[in-house]
C-alpha cells in the first residue's frame, strides 16, 4: 500500500502504515482517551497565543517513504501547518504526543518504532505519557536523533521550546482519577 492509498482509506478503517503494510493499532482505553483529552486541552490554548494548531488522534502523518503514522496528539508550528485538506501531513510537526498502552508490544512500538519514525519525520519534539507510571518523557530532536529534554511525573512542567506553556501534571493525574 502507498501512502496514497493509505489516505484514501475511509476514516472508519484502522491502521498505521508500515512499509506499506497496514498494521492494526492499539485499542485505546478510557483512561488513555482522558489524557489526550486533556493534552489536547493544554496545547490548543497555548497554540492560539503561539499561532500553532493542534490534532487530536487520527491525523495521518508521512514518516517515510512508505511509512505513516497517527500520533495520539500532534502540534504544528504557524510556518509548518498542513494544507487543510491533506489526508496525509508532510510537514514537520513541532511536537508529537504518545500515550503508553499497558501491552508491552504497543510499548515498544512506541518507545523504539515510532521514536525512530518521527525523528525521521523531523518532529522537533516527542512526548511519550505513560498512564501506568504516571510520567512524562520530553524528547528534542537533536541532529536525526530525540534526547531526553524531561522527565516528569508531578508538579509545574514548562517544555524546553513551548514557552508560556506550564503542565500541571498533579492536575493531570487528578483529572484522570
Amino acid at each position: 500500500m502507498t501512502l496514497a492509498q493509505w489516505g484514501d482509506m475511509d476514516e472508519d478503517d484502522e491502521g498505521e502504515l508500515v512499509d506499506g503494510v497496514l498494521e492494526e493499532e492499539e485499542m485505546p482505553t478510557w483512561l488513555h482517551e482522558m489524557i489526550v483529552g486533556w493534552f489536547v486541552t493544554q496545547l490548543t490554548v497555548w497554540g492560539r497565543k503561539h499561532r500553532a494548531r493542534v490534532a487530536p488522534s487520527e491525523l495521518k502523518i508521512a514518516v517515510g517513504p512508505k511509512t505513516g503514522r497517527k500520533p495520539d496528539a500532534s502540534v504544528f508550528a504557524h510556518e509548518e501547518l498542513p494544507r487543510l485538506h491533506d489526508a496525509v501531513v508532510r510537514c514537520k510537526p513541532l511536537l508529537v504526543l504518545e500515550v503508553l498502552s499497558p501491552r508491552p508490544r504497543d510499548q515498544r512500538r512506541d518507545r523504539v518504532d515510532k521514536l525512530r519514525d518521527y525523528a525521521r519525520a523531523g518532529a522537533r519534539h516527542y512526548w511519550i505519557v505513560d498512564p501506568q507510571l504516571r510520567t512524562i518523557e520530553m524528547l528534542k530532536l537533536e541532529g536525526k536523533k530525540y534526547v531526553v529534554a524531561t522527565v516528569a511525573s508531578s508538579g509545574r512542567v514548562r517544555p524546553a521550546g513551548f514557552a508560556g506553556l506550564a503542565l500541571d501534571l498533579d492536575d493531570l493525574w487528578s483529572a484522570c482519577s
